[in-house]
């Protein structure tokens, strides 16, 4: 065994805070009167890393390693995954008197953030013994678990919304996966993927029902971090479909102070949706706990039709806690947006980081972002795989 020197120590629920073995399988928490999601805890005392050493490791998440759950090098399935380039807005003239910068998850494997998380869920499942996975995805995710299982020489099963566009079809079946089309969104994915996990036995990997996706979605905070010179932006937009990200960025940004590596600072949070599925917006402002199931059809970012995320409660505690926001956008608003960044910009984002820049005129406009703030968008995906919805 050749060790990651990782300081993972267990699993705690978010909620009740009951602790899990990390020896053994999980998905969510095992409290029957709880149920909500895990997380992975670390013995950040007993960290020996510096920032310093960082800067001579490879460019991917796994320079995080001492952080990550895996335990040995000899499980970590890894494509090259991480250390996305954030970028400037230099040509977008609206920006004055901010900073807009961008980082670009397109530049992963299989195009898109999930490749983070899948790389984690998969290397941890190795590790675990599992052999194989199932997924509900509205594309991306597909794709990803798809090329990680292929990468470690295990099963992936698929469902995916028939809607889908081809593309994300394609890619997973060219990594050897089971695609199973589904009539319905998202929901009647998990529905169906979730009686086969039980059926057959297989892992169920759905967003936020196992611990280490979140894991990989993390990293994402910690390499903003680093790439700022260790500090944070002022306000961070996020595309929120599943709402992972949101999750596993905050939960970095957390870990990093109790490094000592960065402040206290956090950025202020803002979950973007599509206005066809928008309940973590509505949500959060008609200051609920929870979110209500809201589906009004298709949507160009296909991402973002997930009509009840299973975390919606920590994502709103997390906008509240950040002093956040919540912004919803219209399709036609979303391709404005996209042709606006790729013809002034030269990038070509996905829908759901398209949304993004409308999101932040919104609340430029309204001056709930401020002159000489910096702001952060995260663009999750590539744009190349949504032609059929763009066109």
């Amino acid at each position: 065994m050749a060790s990651t020197n990782s300081l993972f120590t267990n699993l705690a629920c978010v909620e009740c805070g009951r602790i899990h073995a990390k020896e053994e399988t999980h998905t969510i928490c095992e409290n029957p009167d709880c149920k909500s999601i895990l997380s992975a805890q670390y013995d950040f005392g007993a960290n020996r890393l510096t920032k310093e050493e960082l800067r001579s490791r490879p460019a991917s998440l796994w320079r995080y390693r001492e952080f990550l759950p895996v335990l040995d090098t000899d499980n970590i399935i890894s494509l090259g995954e991480g250390f996305t380039p954030i970028l400037p807005l230099l040509n977008l003239q609206e920006t004055a008197g901010k900073r807009v910068l961008l980082k670009d998850e397109s530049n992963n494997p299989t195009g898109s953030f999930k490749a983070r998380g899948l790389s984690l869920a998969v290397s941890k499942a190795k590790e675990l013994g599992i052999k194989e996975f199932v997924i509900p995805t509205a594309g991306n995710a597909g794709g990803a678990l798809s090329a990680y299982a292929a990468r470690a020489g295990l099963k992936a099963h698929v469902f995916m919304p028939r809607l889908t566009p081809q593309t994300f079809k394609d890619e997973t079946r060219l990594f050897g996966a089971e695609v199973i089309e589904i009539d319905g969104n998202i929901s009647d994915c998990g529905k169906a993927a979730g009686a086969l996990a039980v059926a057959e036995g297989w892992f169920d990997v759905s967003t936020l029902k196992e611990p280490y996706r979140l894991e990989g979605k993390k990293t994402m905070g910690y390499e903003i971090a680093e790439q700022l010179e260790w500090q944070v932006p002022d306000v961070l937009l996020y595309p929120t479909g599943g709402g992972t990200g949101i999750v596993g960025i905050w939960k970095a940004f957390g870990e990093l102070e109790k490094l000592g590596w960065t402040g206290s600072k956090r950025p202020r949070m803002v979950a973007v949706q599509s206005a066809s599925c928008d309940g973590i917006c509505s949500a959060f402002h008609n200051n609920e706990e929870r979110s209500t199931f809201k589906d009004s059809g298709f949507t160009i970012a296909n991402g973002l039709r997930v009509p009840k995320p299973y975390a919606d409660k920590v994502i709103l505690q997390i906008l509240r806690e950040s002093n956040g926001n919540a912004v919803s956008v219209a399709d036609n608003d979303i391709l404005t947006s996209l042709y606006e960044i790729s013809s002034r910009e030269g990038l070509l984002p996905a829908p759901e980081g398209a949304a993004l820049w409308h999101a932040f005129k919104e609340l430029s406009r309204q001056g709930w972002i401020r002159e000489g703030e910096t702001v952060l968008l995260l663009n999750t995906g590539c744009g190349y795989k949504y032609l059929d919805n763009i066109r």
